[in-house]
């Protein structure tokens, strides 16, 4: 019985020597047959940049003690080969801004306003892409190169309705790195991406996350909605503002813009301006200054169970010329009296329904001066249709009006 029992333990000691083969010799070294430098199954390499062969190296037990970790000749995971050669290859397009303005409080005592954000180098002409609520009501503007250098900044133009500003600083060309531009139409949920910036100062700092949602709408200026913004999980902090939101390929696919969160700090849910909306707007402001949107000359609107009722419209604007009626405005001695009740409540454009300021001025903002839109309102408890021909927008962008 002994002589089996002492068997038994030789063949159980030789199977487990057997099975642990691979962990007793270890430093294996094998190049991965047939694959593509710097990819893995579930890994998109970037375009045009480099990153090593990936190598089979020191195979290494996980909890389990049965994995393999793949590791390149700097001892870099695929992933983080990706990651690393995105940050080296579009760190030095990111800038710093800082900012300097007045406030005044309401008994007329001004103190001063300091503000930090992110920007993104767009050409070697010293053009800076960032978002406007980082520089709006700024008197002084400074950037800061990843070389440490300042320089001051003067405003190109500005869209506010869209969050995007473009600001220029005087540096030599041999030290602006333009940010090369991606396409936002191809994004998908699940995408990895990186979000770039300064945040609490912390320069040139980035963090990786995903694309949680698309399309997602955002608020920037009062009655303004931006449809198509991008919803990511990227840690985003005050100070990333205006920072450029990059894929694996290190191509700009947003503008990291805002957080939501209770505390102004990151909670894993951010906001970024897709860059097809901003390759079509920058353009406009380094040519004119800002962007050349129709004006029908309604400048405010009421949300009813109807439609939108007017509210107020631009004496001699296109909406009053073509014939569209706001509140009855009449005097009685020293009384002004309004009757809403006479203004015409709007139901479509181009016969596109509206319910909302934000629907309405999309709809009216998408067109160019000199286009004809044709208004489906209701008055007198009868519809009609009225064409306008827009006018040029000279309005002030910081409030409504359009």
């Amino acid at each position: 019985m002994r002589t089996r029992i002492d068997i038994l333990f030789i063949l159980v000691l030789l199977a487990s020597t057997m099975n642990s083969g691979f962990a007793l010799h270890g430093q294996d070294v094998l190049t991965v047959p047939q694959q593509t430098p710097g990819t893995s199954p579930n890994t998109q390499p970037p375009a045009n940049l480099s990153t090593p062969d990936i190598l089979v190296r020191d195979r290494q037990k996980n909890a389990l003690g049965v994995a393999a970790e793949f590791y390149g000749p700097d001892g870099l995971t695929p992933d983080e080969a990706i990651n690393v050669a995105v940050y080296e290859n579009c760190n030095r397009s990111i800038v710093n801004i800082s900012t300097l303005g007045l406030r005044s409080d309401r008994f007329f005592m001004r103190s001063t306003e300091e503000g930090n954000g992110s920007g993104a180098v767009l050409d070697g002409k010293g053009h800076i892409l960032t978002n406007f609520h980082v520089i709006e009501r700024a008197q002084h503007v400074n950037v800061t190169l990843y070389n440490e250098e300042t320089y001051p900044a003067t405003l190109v133009g500005a869209d506010p309705v869209n969050d995007i500003a473009v600001i220029k600083i005087e540096a030599p060309s041999e030290e602006l790195f333009p940010v090369s531009f991606g396409d936002s139409s191809t994004l998908r949920v699940g995408m990895r991406v990186f979000a770039l910036g300064n945040p609490f100062g912390l320069e040139r700092t980035m963090s990786q996350g995903m694309i949680s949602s698309l399309n997602r709408t955002l608020e920037v200026q009062r009655n303004w909605i931006i449809k198509s913004i991008i919803q990511i999980d990227a840690a985003i902090n005050p100070g990333n503002s205006g920072g450029p939101l990059i894929d694996t390929h290190g191509r700009l696919v947003g503008m990291n813009t805002a957080i939501a969160s209770r505390v102004e700090q990151s909670a894993g849910i951010g906001f970024a301006i897709p860059v097809n909306l901003i390759r079509r707007v920058v353009p406009e402001l380094i040519e004119h200054g800002r962007v050349i949107r129709g004006e029908i000359g309604i400048t405010h609107v009421t949300v009813t169970d109807q439609g939108l009722r007017v509210s107020r419209l631009t004496e001699g604007g296109p909406a009053e010329k073509a014939g569209i009626r706001g509140p009855a405005v009449s005097r009685r001695g020293p009384v002004i009296l309004v009757d809403r009740s006479a203004a015409d409540v709007i139901i479509a454009v181009d016969q596109q329904p509206v319910a909302t300021a934000a629907e309405f001025l999309g709809l009216i903002e998408s067109k160019k001066p000199g286009d004809i839109v044709t208004l489906t309102i209701l008055r007198d408890k009868a519809i009609h249709e009225i064409a306008v021909t827009l006018g040029g927008n000279v309005r002030n962008t910081d409030g409504f009006g359009i």
